[in-house]
């Protein structure tokens, strides 16, 4: 009996070491951004073990896999800590096999095979190989050092749905050092992105080495100061410091050689013949004037341009592009070829005679100067087409006289990108309304980094198909793909750049390749969360909106209530409360639509064990007009019916975000008249409304607002009016219209604003009409 005892207690340190051995596990999840085609779970085989004996293979001599089974192995390490060795060779037992296997047309494609034994990539071509070795990547766990990672058994069959999926990177407004350049194509290569768009040349810098005009490095590389703030703010503020920075040929290799080992095929941008200013400080006989020229310290549009009809024009172009070439292998070269103003030639002798010279003349369609653009494109394009380059011109180059072969790129809107494909040309969708990453992402302006305006939200860019429905079967083949646009006049810095795109990227990722039939926005956020944890392994600064409450108002006018939807990143428990305390963990927690019927301060709060998001907080004015019956006589814009019109009497008053789904915009020279049933008769004394102002885009305030009273709905008689001054130059804000009357007695209550018909030359939109936003109309 005592030797027993002795023996079982020998054993208790034996014990304590064995379970301290045991490591414990964590599974792979397969469910990643951008979602995989096809993914079959193989329920009855078991799960392949990472562990360190894991061995990537390669296939012998071929040097392409082998850099890929070097990044596969940095990857794992990053994620799970284990060192993984790579070889060449076939040997399927404990491996991960890297191999080049067609299946079928799409060369981007992959298939990813998960057994007991091992794990196969097999890709259709290299870049296949990479995408599914991108797919590894994000399926694996972030592990500790004691972990086991397990792969359940799978087959993914994978491909990319457009062949063009684009980033645009604007360095010349600021400058981005080489490494933050790298780091900007190692981001795309997590969103299976494969081309950068690459702005690098305006009228406030010039960011390449020329070697045959030193010039435009020496002086176009740098300006004397920065405009800081926005540019319809007045007066103008700016810095007073030097700005300066460009990158030399060899540094440009480097780039385009990085760049080509995550698969990524960098198109350079030198746009023409606007956005020259720049270039024309370098090198002043190039502009019709003759300059003097200093590189733009401001933004927007500048007016000096180059002249069409200096010869040396062409050949300066010519020789650009020479070296251009030599320094892209890219098949594609792009032009610009945007918001060039024409004034410049309208009064330059050399531009006029050249237009009589080839027979340019206006008519119907286009001016003259619009076709004499289309001669410098047209120029470029078959200059670039005998070196065996494609050209992409912005949307502006289908005005005139277009190269039938030119691809276009359409961001003002999808009209563009419609009209180019129904004429044949291939079309990169950026429409400026939801693939431009500089506008807010966010309502709460004031805790933004400064932006160059709108609202373009995650699941706005989720939401997007890039194929017009509008298109035949054989048009939309035009459509290449989509791209998002950086402009970076307000992102001085890498880190706020990061912020802007990232995780806007992640929806666009699902755009530009997974199945449209598959997309959810719920599940789309639910797979989110993990690319989250990637961006903070990697240490990349996101916007975290996403981990915020998000709040949907209607207006119910049934009830007399505003109806309040609330959600958060996968679905974490969210607490609030109405009587404006500060909301936690013992506040009530929301299950179902919340209903207010009075003035109320809503906050909210999501709670996460890893931190809960920041407090949500809307204020809800109620008056006599809130959610009472509301029509219009004409229906908003489309594209600016906030939650319909309800919007207007929600209790909830916009900001100064037009674009923020909180306002009801009006086009086209409509305007917003609307009649609102009290349900019953009542005293009236005041009625008052919001107009949101952004002139620089189209957006004025009201040019007269009118109030008009019944009792029956039949008969109207005006009670009060007022006309707004037109202003004499740019504003921005949000201003409240208030008009007062001697108290009456109502039932129906008709608000008329009267839009602005003919917006003055000073706008930048001579003599069409205004936008008109407004909001909230509250009666007392």
């Amino acid at each position: 009996m005592k030797r027993r005892t002795i023996s079982i207690f020998c054993l208790i340190p034996l014990l304590i070491v064995l379970l301290s051995c045991q490591k414990e596990s964590i599974e792979a999840d397969y469910q990643i951004i951008p979602l995989p085609q096809q993914i079959q779970i193989v329920s009855n085989e078991k799960p392949f073990i990472l562990n360190e004996r894991t061995r990537i293979l390669y296939p012998e001599e071929n040097k392409g896999l082998k850099d890929c089974a070097q990044l596969l192995a940095q990857y794992i390490k990053d994620k799970t800590h284990k060192e993984i060795t790579i070889g060449s060779g076939k040997d399927t037992n404990n491996a991960i096999l890297l191999q080049i296997l067609p299946k079928d047309k799409n060369p981007e494609g992959y298939q990813l095979e998960v057994s007991r034994q091992h794990i196969i990539i097999n890709g259709n071509s290299e870049a296949g190989v990479f995408y599914g070795i991108q797919n590894l990547r994000k399926s694996l766990s972030i592990a500790q050092d004691n972990e086991n990672i397990i792969l359940p058994a799978v087959h993914i069959n994978d491909f990319p749905r457009f062949p063009y999926r684009g980033a645009h990177f604007d360095v010349s407004r600021h400058f981005f050092s080489v490494n933050e350049v790298k780091t900007y194509l190692d981001m795309m290569a997590l969103h299976n992105m494969n081309t950068l768009h690459w702005h690098l040349t305006d009228d406030q810098g010039w960011r390449i080495e020329i070697k045959k005009y030193p010039r435009l490095t020496q002086i176009g590389s740098e300006r004397k100061e920065t405009l800081i703030g926005h540019l319809n703010d007045r007066p103008e503020k700016y810095d007073g410091k030097i700005y300066k920075g460009f990158y030399t040929q060899e540094q440009i290799k480097e780039i385009v050689d990085y760049a080509a080992k995550n698969h990524i095929t960098i198109i350079p941008e030198i746009d023409l013949p606007g956005h020259m200013q720049a270039a024309l400080a370098s090198y002043p006989q190039l502009g019709c004037t003759g300059g003097p020229y200093e590189v733009w310290t401001k933004w927007g549009i500048s007016e000096n341009v180059l002249c069409a009809g200096n010869p040396e024009t062409l050949q300066f172009l010519d020789d650009v592009f020479d070296e251009i070439i030599q320094l892209f292998p890219s098949p594609y070269i792009h032009i610009g070829g945007d918001e060039c103003p024409k004034m410049r030639w309208e009064h330059c002798p050399k531009c006029q005679s050249l237009m009589q010279k080839q027979g340019i003349k206006s008519d119907s369609k286009y001016t003259k100067e619009q076709y004499l653009q289309s001669f410098i494109m047209k120029h470029v394009t078959e200059y670039l087409k005998k070196k065996g380059r494609k050209t992409i011109g912005w949307d502006e180059i289908l005005e005139g006289d277009t190269d039938p072969q030119v691809t276009v790129m359409s961001w003002r809107g999808e009209a563009g990108g419609v009209k180019a494909a129904q004429q044949g040309h291939d079309v990169i969708m950026t429409p400026n309304s939801v693939m431009y990453f500089d506008f807010y992402q966010a309502l709460d302006t004031e805790k933004e980094p400064l932006a160059i305006g709108g609202y373009i939200p995650i699941e706005k860019i989720y939401n997007y198909n890039p194929v017009p429905s509008q298109l035949t079967d054989s048009q939309k083949k035009h459509i290449l793909g989509v791209q998002s646009n950086l402009w970076t006049e307000y992102i001085p810095d890498f880190s706020h750049v990061q912020y802007m795109v990232l995780p806007r990227w992640a929806a666009l990722a699902e755009i530009q390749w997974s199945n449209p039939k598959q997309k959810n926005y719920d599940n789309f956020l639910n797979r989110l969360g993990n690319m989250l944890k990637l961006y903070d392994l990697e240490k990349y600064n996101y916007a975290k909106h996403v981990l915020n409450v998000d709040a949907t108002y209607t207006s119910n006018p049934e009830t007399g209530c505003t109806e309040v939807s609330l959600s958060t990143l996968g679905n974490a428990p969210i607490h609030y409360t109405l009587d404006g305390s500060i909301p936690g963990s013992q506040s009530t927690v929301y299950q179902k639509n919340i209903e207010i019927n009075k003035t109320s301060t809503l906050q909210a709060i999501a709670i996460r064990p890893e931190g809960n998001s920041e407090i949500y907080k809307q204020q809800l004015y109620f008056n006599k007009a809130t959610n009472k019956p509301l029509t219009l006589r004409d229906s908003a814009d489309k594209k600016y019916n906030g939650q319909g019109n309800g919007t207007l009497v929600d209790g909830i008053s916009g900001n100064a975000t037009f674009g923020s789904g909180k306002w009801l915009g009006f086009s086209n020279g409509k305007d917003m008249i609307a009649t609102i049933d009290l349900k019953r008769e009542m005293p009236i004394t005041s009625a008052s409304l919001h107009t949101c102002i952004a002139t620089g885009d189209g957006v004025f305030d009201a040019r007269e607002i009118c109030v008009e009273l019944s009792t029956d709905g039949k008969v109207y008689h005006k009670v009060a009016s007022e006309t707004c001054p037109m202003p004499t130059e740019h504003q921005k804000g949000v201003k409240l219209h208030t008009l007062t009357f001697l108290t009456q007695t109502a039932r129906y209550i008709r608000v008329s604003v009267i839009s602005v018909k003919q917006m003055p030359a000073w706008s930048g939109f001579p003599a069409i009409p205004a936008f008109i936003f407004v909001d909230e109309i509250s009666v007392d």
